[in-house]
């Protein structure tokens, strides 16, 4: 069965507060291809970035394809690590007709998953998340380029 891109929509936001404030990247797609990204950095007086575009059709199913093929729908956060003052991570999806909301703390590496309660669990979030960024960073570096190749 086809889904329709308004069934879609997906937010991920990582993030802490500590020496240089409230740093954090977040990005969300929304159901009619708009892609928005920010990265907000006070490392060596940076400013926020912000970024949004408007992705296609191909695109937006494409990162419908990646989330129902890493099967985080069936996943529950309850065993996850609690966030702390290492950092949050957030990650909403509405996919079809299912809405979930997961809530953990920043993944420093693999061997963090490991040591979780849920390390299948986890090991699904933290693999999806690593695509779903390469995939937003790619396309925000593609569309924003200054200098063509």
């Amino acid at each position: 069965m086809a889904v329709r891109e308004r069934d879609f929509y997906l937010r991920y936001y990582v993030g802490h507060k500590g020496k240089f404030g409230h740093e954090f990247l977040e990005f969300e797609v929304r159901p009619d291809g708009r892609l928005r990204y920010v990265n907000n950095s006070k490392y060596k007086n940076d400013t926020m970035i912000r970024k949004e575009c408007v992705v296609n059709k191909a695109v937006v199913q494409e990162m419908m394809r990646i989330i129902d093929d890493s099967e985080v729908m069936k996943e529950d956060d309850r065993q996850w690590p609690a966030p702390d003052r290492v950092g949050r991570q957030e990650l909403e999806i509405v996919f079809e007709d299912q809405h979930i909301s997961f809530t953990t703390s920043k993944i420093g590496s693999l061997i963090d998953v490991t040591k979780s309660k849920d390390p299948e669990g986890l090991r699904c979030f933290y693999y999806l998340v690593q695509d779903i960024k390469c995939m937003i960073f790619s396309l925000i570096g593609l569309h924003f380029k200054i200098k063509p190749i």
